[in-house]
């Protein structure tokens, strides 16, 4: 039995999770900090256009600038048009300043802005009001036979504006011409408030802010298969039942019930365990063996182990069944994770045509129910299966999860030792420099140990060979591999020539002159106990 359980125990984050039994089925959580703007819908103003992208630059009031491709802009904005049906020039019909509504397609990731699009999208409970795009429209692929077939002799009947189309969505399976035709009217209504806010404010500015992860979870997910819906806080259990009411779903009101148990929501239906292994890179699977999750810029890379899978007679059959398990639990990661764009899995090497076949439509099986659009192909020779998902939302890792500031996002950093030798070959090539008074370089504080007793001697040649250059150590316990400063001084100035690590000149300097002093200490500490021992 499918249930929603909502947690809202802790006010910095609300948790809405779908569980079949006490697996779970689908995720979604809502921080605080993490303020989502994906169809979010705003009025910008065209700053740049880029023919070399076929694109265009909006500021629509985010830190950066939307991406705005040409293919993206609505007819309506186009300005001197006589043919509807021809190519035309990007510079020819848009110019910078002009002001359009637009919507975020994709949130901005990285250095990457947000994705716009003009072609506005209203979800509503059992349809999606598309107000300027009449090309689109029909039912959703989830909805099959008979049923496709009934609604869309109801979509003949529906009225709207010339010019708009829809899409029916899975919840709409089952209702009556009234509902859907209700359900219309309130998003052609919205859409109307939108335009009119727009006439009134100049860009950038907001129109439209999408509802938050409770509102999102009732309009996405309820579906007749959610038994029950359980909520362990009570003000989000009055909230909920009101926006039940609101989105014309009071058939859902009665399943609604409050949680009131000293154990904890998640924790009672065992899932707990499960959010923990969403953020984790190796997933185990049930038979010992693991699939291991590498995201990357490009990519996602999936690759399938057998591990301490011993499930076959033979080889072949251990791989198969490996694979077919691993191919379940890809698509659940998926979903749970929301991984977007291209997804690269490397299965375990099948010899017969037969069985690559079989793990090709188990995957297709599998990820029938998700909400995103699949792309797969084939399995290659190579034992690679490539497919695209559609990014709903930024996934879990991506919204709650930090580069790392030691490795970078590498996962690895440089040994040491090797990084020692490195700066070594640049203190040299720094040294012979002409004109060259001091190098100075900071470094951790291992690598200074490193440097000043297994390299002293490298490091006096140096200095003889370059015409009496000073080379300064100067170990910083702030610093952490693979972090490193050096700097060539000039005789008539200071440059900067290589710094993984920004430090202020004030900074060198005083350091430099710590490093004198701390010198000078030893010196006359050795000095004294020399003089104590003679005597």
């Amino acid at each position: 039995m499918k249930r929603m359980l909502i947690n809202a125990t802790q006010k910095e984050e609300l948790r809405v999770a779908i569980v079949d039994g006490k697996r779970l089925y689908d995720l979604n959580i809502e921080n605080v900090k993490h303020e989502q703007k994906k169809s979010n819908i705003y009025k910008g103003r065209i700053t740049r256009i880029e023919p070399s992208l076929d694109a265009v630059f909006v500021d629509y009031g985010g830190k950066k600038h939307g991406f705005l491709p040409f293919r993206e802009v609505s007819i309506e904005y186009f300005k001197k048009i006589t043919n509807i049906n021809a190519r035309y020039n990007i510079k020819d019909v848009l110019f910078e300043g002009q002001e359009l509504i637009v919507q975020i397609n994709k949130e901005a990731r990285g250095n990457k802005g947000a994705a716009l699009t003009t072609f506005i999208s209203l979800a509503g409970s059992y349809l999606v009001l598309m107000p300027n795009n009449p090309k689109v429209g029909g039912i959703s692929r989830q909805i099959e036979g008979e049923n496709r077939n009934e609604l869309k002799e109801i979509m003949s009947l529906l009225e709207f504006k010339k010019g708009m189309g829809f899409i029916v969505r899975t919840a709409g399976l089952g209702q009556t011409k009234e509902s859907l035709q209700w359900d219309l009217n309130f998003r052609i209504q919205h859409w109307e408030s939108i335009k009119k806010i727009a006439s009134k404010h100049a860009a950038p500015f907001l129109l439209h802010q999408e509802s938050n992860v409770l509102v999102r979870a009732f309009r996405d997910y309820l579906r007749q298969d959610i038994k029950e819906i359980l909520i362990d806080n009570s003000k989000i259990f009055d909230l909920a039942r009101q926006h039940i009411t609101a989105l014309g779903r009071p058939d859902f009101k009665n399943k609604i019930k409050l949680y009131k148990n000293e154990i904890s929501l998640f924790s009672h239906y065992q899932i707990e365990s499960q959010i923990a292994s969403i953020f984790q890179r190796e997933v185990r699977l049930p038979s010992g063996g693991s699939i291991v999750i590498d995201t990357t810029e490009a990519l996602t890379a999936i690759d399938i182990n057998s591990s301490r899978s011993t499930k076959g007679y033979d080889i072949e059959e251990t791989a198969f069944n490996t694979n077919l398990e691993a191919v379940t639990e890809i698509a659940r990661q998926l979903r749970l994770r929301d991984l977007g764009g291209l997804i690269v899995m490397d299965f375990i090497d099948m010899t017969p045509i037969k069985n690559k076949r079989l793990i090709e439509n188990s995957l297709k099986e599998a990820v029938r129910q998700d909400r995103a659009r699949i792309q797969i192909s084939h399995i290659s020779r190579f034992g690679l299966l490539e497919m695209s998902r559609q990014r709903l939302n930024s996934s879990l890792c991506e919204s709650d999860n930090h580069i790392c500031s030691r490795c970078n996002g590498k996962g690895v950093i440089r040994d040491y030792k090797s990084l020692s030798l490195s700066i070594l070959r640049l203190i040299e090539e720094e040294s012979v420099k002409k004109n060259t008074k001091s190098v100075n370089v900071i470094v951790p504080i291992n690598v200074a140990s490193y440097l000043l007793n297994e390299k002293r001697t490298i490091l006096v040649l140096f200095e003889k060979k370059s015409s009496g250059v000073k080379i300064v150590i100067v170990p910083d316990k702030n610093l952490e591999t693979p972090n490193y400063s050096i700097t060539r001084i000039r005789k008539n100035r200071i440059k900067k020539n290589i710094n993984k690590v920004s430090p202020k000149t004030y900074k060198i300097k005083f350091l430099f002159y710590i490093n004198k002093i701390i010198h000078l200490i030893n010196f006359y500490k050795r000095r004294k106990i020399f003089i104590i021992c003679t005597k």
